[in-house]
């Protein structure tokens, strides 16, 4: 009786943040300004920082345009569909993209949260053993390190999208959110799903939380020698170096371990809201945080605004 009551779900439906025809208008409009921006923002870092030898050299902007392209791929995940469901009305998806969105979205997550960790491994040796930083962080440390961050992130994507398509959906197949994410597949399954649970909450300390500790670990050895140095110039120079990173590790960390990390009695009624944060606002915010505060990149965007408006001029 169980099995004849259980249905191959084909599609689902997104249940999206409004029903309201005027609010989605205006979620629309929003929501793909922030999707262009996104998209403007961090491209203009990746090519600035290709386009200038001295900055492509340096393995604090090799990585941060690896995190660039992280954010880029990472939005353009769920933000189309999105905007697509907004605009035509159109809440379902199918259940091959439903997976493939979120194969994607659990990949390019868990490589940005690696990433930002090796950026603190980048940093802690900038400003901790200065002396020895051209020998440690040598350009082929620098690829290792971003490759073992993207196959990480392919990796622990598989498994967790792996398990998920072993459940089955037959009460029903609307999801709660507005992007297929693990946690809203699992409560619409009709089966079993503390394996998943479970590898959630053991991958959860590998691939989110130990990171996070890890860059926190870091930052205590980062200001303790920010600390010993004598001159207030000299220690906010060498913290200016590393506050763009730490303030995009504090958006990115919090609001997920918020969102998976929490306890299960912990109240959900801000599931969506977390979720825009990391999803949405923290990758819109990423290159203007950088850029404002990297004292290099604002130095290259200055020096190319002026060179452009000499030629327009003459």
């Amino acid at each position: 009786m169980r099995k004849q009551n259980e249905t191959f779900a084909t599609y689902f439906v997104l249940q999206g943040l409004s029903d309201d025809p005027h609010i989605q208008c205006f979620l629309f409009v929003s929501f793909l300004l922030i999707y262009l921006l996104t998209l403007l923002g961090n491209f203009a870092i990746v090519a600035t920082i290709h386009i200038y030898s001295n900055l492509s050299s340096a393995p604090m902007f090799m990585f941060l345009s690896h995190l660039s392209i992280l954010d880029m791929c990472y939005t353009t995940v769920t933000l189309p569909k999105m905007l697509f469901s907004l605009i035509f009305g159109n809440q379902t998806i199918s259940y091959t993209e439903c997976f493939l969105q979120l194969f994607f979205f659990i990949s390019f997550g868990q490589s940005e949260s690696f990433l930002l960790a090796v950026m603190a491994y980048d940093r802690y040796v900038a400003i901790c053993c200065p002396l020895h930083y051209m020998d440690v962080v040598t350009k082929r440390v620098c690829v290792h390190l971003m490759v073992f961050s993207w196959f990480s992130g392919f990796l622990n994507s598989v498994v967790h999208t792996g398990l998920a398509t072993r459940l089955t959906f037959c009460s029903s197949n609307h999801i709660g959110h507005f992007f297929c994410d693990i946690t809203p597949l699992l409560k619409i399954s009709c089966v079993s799903t503390l394996l998943n649970e479970v590898v959630i909450y053991v991958a959860g300390i590998f691939v989110v939380f130990t990171p996070f500790m890890y860059i926190l670990i870091s930052y205590v050895y980062i200001i303790r020698a920010i600390l010993r140095i004598p001159s207030m110039a000299g220690r906010n120079k060498t913290f200016s170096t590393c506050s763009s990173h730490l303030t995009v590790v504090c958006m990115f960390y919090c609001t997920v371990l918020l969102m998976y990390m929490r306890p299960a009695s912990y109240a959900k009624d801000y599931d969506k809201i977390f979720a825009l944060l990391y999803t949405f606002i923290t990758p819109l915010l990423n290159p203007f945080i950088y850029g404002l505060r990297s004292r290099e990149v604002k130095q290259v965007f200055k020096k190319t605004f002026t060179k452009k408006c000499k030629k327009r001029c003459s």
